[in-house]
């Protein structure tokens, strides 16, 4: 094979560019020094002379050079005739070309950018055949670069690079100019879209123009979903994909489904057997059931489940971050799931730390006898398969992005999340609201983010301060209208468990045991006293505790 256009070896380079007279191009016929032609306008082969073209060109195995990530940004470039795709097209995406020993089309290679600069390529091998050249961690889209200078308030999105290659150069003839048009790797590679939301959020209007087949659908149903669906726009056309469009009805096809793009929406109205489905669906909803040391909870509500809101609240001091931890690990240990922590009140470091001791049933503070080994045992057991993810707030949460935060930790995989605390994240994503309505702002969101994302959301809320009698740091058991914030906070969350302990009594069991109470239950309707757990200052972890009188 040869190495690329421009670079074929010492007995096949390409000696100049001439018109073609089969054509009319005025310089796409490549004329090589062993005396064959080849016009990459037309495709037309003419031989070397005394040399009989057979019906198929040999493609030959050796290379003189290497395909790399450098050798090939110094190979060139021709139009992609098959698919009516210019030269300045092809340039203008920075796309490069190989052809074999007798001048005949090769390969492509698609060039993938991190901060401006190419760092990989997606080698199309003719006619279909991929593989990656480079580092693909991390990319933009193809075209992301190209985009940024074209500028404009509406992005296109297709699922290729040729049908990337055929919008841009449609919406160039039409409006002499080029527009903001990248594609994605391939239908199943939209993580690249979640990778690049920070890009995409420049546009107000996003139009996609993926394939009309199964896993196009698929693809935009996950990509209205990284990008929001309110700012997407779906274009239909009566061909496989834009190249298709493109080649049978010009740029006119491609600018008609662009401007004809409807709004993404993904309701629908059901009837008849589809709601006996979502019946079932619903009635064999999976349950995981809470840790061992919270038990009576899970008499009361059969465990915790996807797509709701859990609610947790107590007085200061109480245990609620014991209570989550216990939870986040049990879920860990009985799931293949990632779970997202926000933690608005620890950093990463105070959380890890926690998590080490107690997956280690024993205080890390004050023990010399603990090696750097067994720390690392026990962060890697918690931390090790990157399945618990812990969000980094540095200590500030005024930055308006925390519930898009949260949605990326559900894009990202995240089937369980816990958010300690509302109150906290009320104070950002409210958009200049106060009070009630900043309350009632951020549940809608997460509600959306919860239903969309089909996630559980462990939430964490703090109690109105104690009316007279005694107080919740007492071992008062809190009522669902002690619970501070807007009413919204009570009627969007599913279940509300509420727990208290004694944090003066004299006995020190009595101070380390946690009564728990569900007050609300959406699912099973089962309310009520559910038991108690006691915590272990040595080992850092909770058991299942006896009887405690409640108050």
């Amino acid at each position: 094979m040869a190495n690329a256009v421009g670079e074929i070896g010492t007995n096949h380079c390409v000696k100049r560019h001439q018109p073609c007279e089969d054509c009319g191009s005025s310089d796409a016929l490549a004329i090589y020094n062993d005396g064959h032609s080849y016009c990459f306008s037309c495709t037309k082969y003419t031989a070397p002379r005394g040399q009989v073209m057979g019906a198929e060109v040999v493609e030959f195995t050796d290379r003189n050079t290497v395909d790399t990530v450098a050798a090939i940004r110094t190979y060139g470039s021709y139009p992609i005739s098959t698919r009516g795709i210019r030269k300045e097209t092809v340039d203008h995406f920075n796309i490069k070309m190989s052809v074999t020993e007798n001048g005949m089309p090769e390969a492509h290679y698609y060039p993938y950018t991190r901060k401006d600069k190419v760092i990989a390529y997606k080698k199309r091998t003719l006619p279909k055949e991929f593989s990656v050249i480079g580092n693909f961690a991390g990319i933009e889209l193809f075209g992301q670069q190209q985009a940024l200078e074209s500028g404009g308030s509406k992005l296109i999105i297709t699922e290729g690079e040729l049908d990337c290659l055929a919008v841009s150069q449609a919406m160039h003839e039409k409006y002499n100019r080029y527009s903001s048009v990248v594609s994605i790797p391939s239908a199943s590679q939209t993580k690249t879209l979640l990778e690049n939301r920070e890009f995409i959020k420049k546009y107000k209007e996003v139009v996609l123009m993926f394939d009309q087949d199964e896993a196009g659908e698929k693809a935009v149903e996950q990509a209205a979903k990284i990008i929001g669906a309110e700012r997407v726009k779906v274009a239909k056309f009566n061909y496989k994909d834009p190249c298709e469009l493109y080649e049978a009805e010009g740029s006119q096809g491609i600018v008609s489904a662009f401007w004809g793009a409807s709004q993404y929406n993904p309701a629908g109205i059901l009837t008849g057997t589809a709601i006996w489905d979502k019946f079932i669906e619903r009635k064999n909803i999976e349950s995981v059931p809470y840790p061992d040391c919270l038990s009576g909870l899970n008499d009361k509500l059969g465990g915790i489940r996807q797509g709701e809101i859990t609610l947790f609240t107590s007085g200061t001091g109480s245990g609620k971050s014991t209570v989550i931890k216990e939870i986040v690990l049990d879920i860990l240990s009985k799931t293949e799931h990632k779970v997202g922590l926000v933690s608005l009140e620890e950093s990463v470091g105070d959380t890890a730390e926690k998590f080490i001791a107690m997956q280690l049933k024993r205080p890390l503070i004050g023990d010399p006898t603990l090696t750097d080994d067994e720390l690392r045992k026990g962060f890697d057991s918690v931390f090790g398969d990157e399945r618990l993810v812990l969000l980094d707030h540095q200590g500030s949460v005024s930055d308006a992005s925390l519930l898009e935060k949260i949605e990326y930790m559900a894009l990202m995989g995240c089937k369980y999340l816990v958010l300690d605390h509302i109150t906290i994240a009320v104070s950002e994503g409210s958009e200049g609201l106060t009070g009630n309505e900043a309350v009632d702002k951020v549940m809608s969101d997460l509600l959306k983010i919860v239903k969309k994302h089909n996630v559980w959301l462990g939430l964490i809320s703090h109690l109105r301060k104690a009316q007279g009698g005694r107080s919740f740091e007492e071992g008062h058991l809190a009522s669902i209208d002690d619970i501070k914030g807007s009413g919204s906070i009570k009627q969007i969350s599913f279940d509300i468990i509420a727990f208290a302990r004694n944090l003066v009594a004299e006995s020190e069991l009595e101070r380390n045991t946690i009564k728990l109470r569900v007050l609300k239950a959406r699912f099973s309707g089962n309310t009520g006293d559910c038991g108690t757990a006691v915590y272990n200052p040595k080992t850092t972890r909770l058991t299942v505790g006896g009887n405690f009188e409640y108050s």
